[in-house]
């Protein structure tokens, strides 16, 4: 059985409850083992453009929490992987800045070698799992149904540090869509961003970011989009239902998270996925599944 200390970060349990509640729902069924630690904090994420130093510290902490336990870290939120994983880059590249982290990290009897590896749920699915073992669990597999897969910025780049995927012409969750029988769509707008970073600093900009995704997904035949990280998830769910609202956006394409996803192509319960807590009605992605 595979272990992991999950690392839900800020934004999931405040926000979006229904990413943590169907990757556990999925992975328990996968028998993948998750430990939660209550000391988690902060992944550092909202504060590295303004004290990159405590950003670093707050994730080291993390890192070193995990390393303690023996365990590799799995983090669902793309901000927090790319945190992290920026950090461990960082702390194993920089001897005298390890040094003076833990130097901090001494305070708490903490200390972070190195040996903590930080993996997002999409790579556990298809690198550690793989998309055989994923196709034997698969119960009522997905027909004629097309997806647009969105992998949003942060699992991409920097490349060289994420080590998640080919940047330009990734492919893991297209993969993984596949999976479930759905058929990953191929529209020009892929890698853009959702337009999340921008809402509350320029909201017009933000949604005519996601206005202009939406409109190119549906025009490419996708019927829904699937993410796996929650601000693209808010931002594809609760903004676009507000963009609808205001006559930003008549696309009409509902957000189901890729464990969402997976999980009722393995049988699983809407109630145990969260389907009902998306802003956006999604049960309609049920008319697809052949028992």
């Amino acid at each position: 059985m595979m272990k992991f200390a999950l690392f839900l970060g800020c934004n999931i349990p405040a926000r979006v409850q229904h990413y943590a509640l169907s990757a556990r729902a999925v992975l328990a069924r996968l028998q993948v083992d998750l430990v939660d630690i209550r000391e988690f904090t902060c992944c550092g994420y909202p504060m590295r453009n303004t004290d990159q130093k405590t950003a670093l510290l707050f994730s080291a902490r993390n890192l070193a929490l995990a390393e303690s336990r023996d365990l590799d870290l799995l983090t669902l939120c793309q901000c927090c992987f790319g945190t992290l994983k920026k950090a461990a880059h960082l702390l194993e590249k920089d001897a005298s800045l390890k040094e003076e982290v833990n130097a901090f990290l001494a305070k708490e009897k903490l200390a972070y070698e190195g040996k903590t590896r930080v993996k997002h749920l999409l790579a556990v699915l298809h690198e550690d799992i793989g998309p055989a073992a994923l196709k034997a669990q698969i119960q009522g597999a997905f027909k004629k149904l097309k997806i647009a897969a969105h992998y949003g910025c942060h699992a991409l780049r920097p490349s060289d540090v994420m080590q998640f995927d080919d940047p330009v012409s990734p492919g893991i969750l297209d993969a993984l869509v596949a999976v479930t029988g759905a058929k990953s769509v191929d529209w020009s707008q892929k890698l853009e961003c959702c337009g999340a970073p921008l809402l509350g600093v320029n909201d017009d900009l933000s949604m005519k970011l996601t206005a202009g995704k939406l409109a190119d997904a549906k025009a490419s035949g996708a019927r829904f989009l699937t993410v796996a990280c929650p601000w693209c998830q808010l931002q594809f769910d609760g903004v676009q239902s507000r963009m609808e609202t205001e006559g930003r956006t008549d696309a009409d394409l509902p957000s189901i998270l890729y464990p969402q996803l997976l999980g009722l192509a393995m049988g699983l319960s809407e109630r145990a996925l969260g389907l009902s807590m998306n802003v956006k009605d999604i049960h309609g992605v049920n008319a697809f599944r052949v028992e």
